[in-house]
Order: structure tokens, then sequence, then C-alpha cells
């Protein structure tokens, strides 16, 4: 995963958090689930950059085992 994806990211959840919480605090139910749902999406992002670097560790251990 590249950095500027890593810091996406946790910016997407980070903010997600902020609006959950003034959603709360100001009574605004429909600010708290747009917050719930921008970590949602940043959680999702990370999980698949998660994936797409296992793949891609797997595909390096792969061909360094065919050059053999």
């Amino acid at each position: 995963m590249s950095l500027s994806d890593k810091i996406g990211n946790k910016a997407e959840d980070l903010g997600g958090k902020a609006k959950e919480t003034a959603g709360e605090v100001t009574g605004d139910e429909q600010l708290a689930g747009e917050g719930r749902a921008d970590q949602a999406k940043a959680a999702v992002k990370d999980g698949v950059e998660k994936v797409k670097d296992a793949v891609g560790g797997v595909v390096d251990s792969v061909a360094k085992h065919l050059k053999k």
C-alpha cells in the first residue's frame, strides 16, 4: 500500500469519526450516519489495499521460484 493511500484512508476515517461525533453531539442522526459510512468506506479501501499488497507478495514469491 502506498503511503499516499494510507494517508488518504486514515484522513477519510478521521473525518468520518469527526462527522459521527458532531452528529451525535448535535443530535443530527443523518450527519452521524454519514460519518459512520465514511469510516466504513475507509475500512473497505484499507482492506482492498492490504489484499493488493498480499497478492503482490505472492506473485513476487512465485516469480522467484519460477526463475530458479
